[in-house]
């Protein structure tokens, strides 16, 4: 992790040297960009482990930035959204962003949120097949298919259908699933109700319905199987 370099995309210069200082005195490389456009352009450039993405650039917003990121990577986006945005935080999430973290900001949080992020990229490399006979998901090639059809997914969903696969017939807790997936005990369990829920849309809507909601206590994933018309 000490190798790691991280884009730092943030339009205020102060907050930019900021979180490329703290980056730095954790043993990790930064690199920064001012706006949108410079950003990109330094991601393909660089190829960073991470990016630390604001939401409110010029040029590109951040909106922009994370989907030309997500047209060609899954490396791990952390956003910076600003304080009581909840609609910022859920559109981030929705787009594929990993993380996020509001402003102001804790300075040991964020590194704990950036550390978080690598070393759940990094156990990724640790990569599998699961199947269930419906469901099939390859870790090394990162690809689910239901029945031979493909269900792309997002770097956090392919992490949760990969542990809910791997513990299948068991109840898994939010914060079991919070460890897991975002590394991150302490992050916001809201991120996991969003992300089943996302889950469950696409793999409903490629015919399978394996989670199960077990009312106060988690999830549980169960065999699939045909998705019965008029499930939510």
């Amino acid at each position: 992790m000490s190798n790691a370099t991280i884009l730092v995309i943030e339009d205020d210069p102060d907050i930019r040297s900021l979180v490329a200082a703290l980056i730095e005195r954790a043993g990790m490389r930064a690199i920064e960009a001012g706006d949108g456009r410079a950003g990109v352009r330094v991601f393909f450039e660089q190829r960073p482990d991470l990016v630390v993405l604001d939401v409110g650039l010029p040029e590109l917003d951040g909106w922009a930035v994370l989907g030309r990121i997500r047209d060609l990577s899954e490396v791990p986006v952390l956003m910076l959204t600003a304080e009581g945005e909840q609609v910022q935080k859920v559109r981030g999430l929705e787009g594929g962003a990993d993380d996020y973290v509001t402003k102001p900001f804790d300075r040991e949080e964020l590194v704990a949120r950036i550390r978080a992020l690598l070393r759940r990229n990094r156990r990724d490399e640790d990569r599998e097949t699961l199947e269930d006979g419906t469901i099939t998901l390859d870790g090394a090639g990162h690809r689910v298919e239901v029945e031979g059809q493909d269900v792309a997914l997002t770097p956090t969903e392919f992490r949760l259908l990969a542990f809910l696969m791997r513990n299948r017939n068991q109840v898994v807790s939010q914060l079991q699933l919070l460890e897991a997936v975002w590394g991150n005990a302490d992050a916001d369990p809201h991120q996991v109700r969003l992300y089943v829920s996302y889950l469950r849309r696409k793999l409903n809507e490629a015919g399978a319905d394996p989670i199960e909601t077990v009312r106060g206590l988690g999830y549980r994933y169960r065999l699939a199987h045909p998705s019965r018309p008029g499930r939510a």
